[in-house]
């Protein structure tokens, strides 16, 4: 019994000693065997005895722990005991120029860091811990990258963390000399510079103080807070370095370091320290670097440079007042995504259309993109806005707005999913419009002549009424569009055109012997455009066995002069359908298609007929059986021969629609 009172008394004798012991370690550099010493990481020791804690790898972390624990305080939940460190410590980047995150003095429960990540948590914490009280850690962080996550002041500061990289209080790195002023310091500055952490027991004063290498310690300290790190800290703790590397490979190094507990950590001898040589192969990697950066540079110059260019556009004074209805080239670009092959709608003489969905509104569009040979130029384009511009009516198809590049000419139009009616008439369509869609598209189109012959500011004259132009919303609702040939005039007058201007099939003999447009030769092409709805033909065709050409208003008229007219209709309306209507549009077409402007209706009385709110005149009083008519059409034609020398016909032969 009083052998094991004595062993007892023995042994408690010795934890006090040790425990109350001034516990102390030098390292004037580190040399092999380094017994005490533990690296993890991308750490390494170099032949001549530095300590680097990282290399010029990215991404990585470093960390050297002396391998026993130290003892803080006497027992797990007493105060904690005086301590201090020193050492020489060196950030070698590639270019002091360029920023390279930092490194830190630690003290941790364990002498590793597993979970600790790169960049900018420095090897001592990772985006899940940071901040969590559990982590018991205190360092002093030498931080050369501004992170605004965690409050950094500059990047190139000096700062004391507890459990977190928000730092409890920080400072630009320097010191202040003998006569009181404040010398800065540049961490990265590829020099040694000597540091000294002291914590003070009784007062609970934690001072961080640096120099220059080789200079005596400071008077002043560079970071001081009061704080008791008695519930920081464990009984017993690891004290070690951390070192991160990001996007750039830096090399953090440690030259010499001494620490105690209860007492002063002893001196440095500074003459035995290792020197530090910049490694050949980080400044090969550097150069490599800058090179690599300098090629990127100029390559993003170059495409920058090269998409500006892309995307000019030009604005001139006629513009002035279209500003609010002009797009960005680019938007129509993105929208159509580059004007791929795979969503082209149509294409014709006077280029292509193409679908698209504008990227912020995610809208529908088709953007008629007006190829440079084509023949229907700036004037007809500027035509085009200052007329459809500004209306707005169920029965058109409305600009979105316009665009200008260089020599093209882009329209953006509000998307018509159903296309053009040409489409579903011609050629035994795989999709046709029964009788109700039909006489629907018609009263939509007339309902839109209307409104541009009489209801509209001005008077417009299309000149461009055919099948193709005739667009069909979701609802099959008719729509007229392109007005690239369209002209305008003051009601009461007539506009000043001299030029054929319209497709061939649709222009009136008295436009052709005038060169004059005007409403009644809107009536015609729309007269031309009723026989194709309810005949399910095209204006002119050619006969395969003579090669004659056969206009379908003649090729009505012979029905008519039969008393069979009836007979003139699609076949592909099928039984169910209203003759009386069907007969009604035939003879309307005829009348409006005269070649006698003075014969056509006006469109209100065109949309009185339709409504059945007037009867259609006789047609044997309109001289349809005689030559008049036919000899008409076809006189106007051989004069277009003759003025045009057998080529084209027109100032602009649109095929095909929006």
């Amino acid at each position: 019994m009083y052998l094991k009172l004595f062993f007892f008394f023995i042994l408690s004798q010795s934890l006090h000693y040790s425990s109350s012991q001034i516990l102390n370690f030098t390292y004037n550099g580190f040399h092999h065997p380094l017994t005490d010493i533990s690296i993890q990481g991308i750490a390494s020791v170099t032949p001549n005895g530095l300590l680097k804690l990282t290399n010029i790898t990215e991404r990585q972390t470093g960390h050297a722990f002396y391998t026993k624990q130290i003892r803080f305080k006497d027992s797990p939940n007493g105060t904690i005991s005086s301590f201090s460190t020193t050492f020489v410590f060196a950030i070698q980047s590639p270019n002091p120029a360029l920023s390279v995150h930092g490194m830190a003095f630690v003290v941790a429960p364990n002498s590793s860091l597993p979970s600790a990540q790169s960049n900018e948590f420095l090897g001592l914490f990772n985006r899940n811990n940071n901040g969590k009280i559990t982590n018991h850690v205190f360092a002093v962080e030498f931080d050369t990258v501004l992170n605004t996550e965690f409050n950094d002041m500059n990047d190139n500061h000096v700062g004391i963390d507890i459990n977190s990289l928000i730092s409890l209080n920080s400072s630009l790195a320097g010191y202040w000399d003998e006569t009181g002023q404040f010398k800065s310091m540049k961490l990265r500055s590829r020099k040694p510079m000597q540091v000294w952490v002291d914590y003070d027991g009784g007062t609970h004063q934690i001072d961080v103080t640096m120099a220059p290498f080789k200079k005596s310690k400071p008077t002043k300290p560079l970071v001081s807070i009061v704080k008791d790190l008695s519930s920081v800290l464990l009984q017993d703790m690891f004290v070690g370095f951390s070192a991160a590397t990001g996007l750039l490979g830096s090399e953090h190094s440690v030259l010499g370091w001494s620490f105690g507990v209860n007492g002063k950590a002893p001196p440095l001898d500074l003459s035995r320290l290792p020197t530090l040589q910049q490694s050949k192969r980080a400044y090969k990697k550097w150069l490599l670097l800058l090179i690599g950066l300098l090629v990127i540079f100029s390559l993003l110059v170059y495409l920058i440079m090269r998409r500006k260019r892309k995307f000019a556009e030009e604005l001139e004074d006629w513009e002035a007042d279209l500003k609010k209805n002009r797009l960005k080239f680019k938007d129509l670009y993105d929208a159509t995504k580059g004007f791929k092959e795979k969503d082209l709608l149509g294409s014709g003489g006077f280029g292509s259309v193409y679908k698209g969905v504008m990227p912020k509104t995610r809208q529908e569009i088709a953007v008629k993109r007006v190829s440079n040979e084509s023949r229907q130029g700036l004037k007809e384009f500027v035509s085009e806005i200052v007329s459809i511009g500004r209306m707005s009516h169920r029965n058109i198809v409305p600009l979105l707005g316009y665009c200008r590049r260089k020599n093209e000419l882009l329209l953006v139009y509000d998307y018509m999913p159903n296309g053009s009616l040409d489409k579903y008439l011609y050629n035994s369509p795989e999709v046709t419009l029964n009788w109700k869609q039909r006489i629907k598209v018609i009263n939509g189109v007339a309902s839109a002549l209307f409104f541009l012959h009489e209801e509209w500011e001005q008077v417009v004259i299309h000149r461009d009424v055919k099948a193709s132009n005739v667009m069909l919303d979701a609802e099959y609702n008719g729509r007229l569009g392109d007005f690239g040939l369209a002209r305008l005039c003051v009601h009461g007058t007539d506009p000043q055109t001299t030029r054929v201007a319209g497709t061939w099939g649709y222009l009136a003999p008295d436009h052709v012997r005038t060169g004059c447009a005007t409403t009644a030769t809107d009536v015609f092409a729309f007269g031309v455009l009723l026989l194709e709805v309810a005949c399910g033909r095209r204006p002119i065709e050619i006969q395969n066995v003579s090669g004659e050409r056969v206009f379908l208003v003649d090729w009505v008229i012979r029905f008519w002069i039969e008393g069979k007219i009836l007979d003139a209709k699609d076949p592909n309306l099928g039984s169910v359908y209203d003759r009386r209507e069907v007969e009604l549009v035939l003879k309307l077409g005829l009348m409006c298609s005269h070649s006698e402007p003075l014969v056509r209706p006006s469109m209100r009385q065109v949309i009185q007929y339709l409504r059945g709110d007037a009867m259609l005149p006789d047609l044997s009083q309109l001289d349809l059986h005689g030559r008049g008519m036919q000899l008409g059409i076809h006189r106007g034609f051989s004069e277009i021969d003759m003025f045009t020398g057998g080529s084209s016909i027109v100032d602009s032969i649109l095929s095909g629609g929006r």
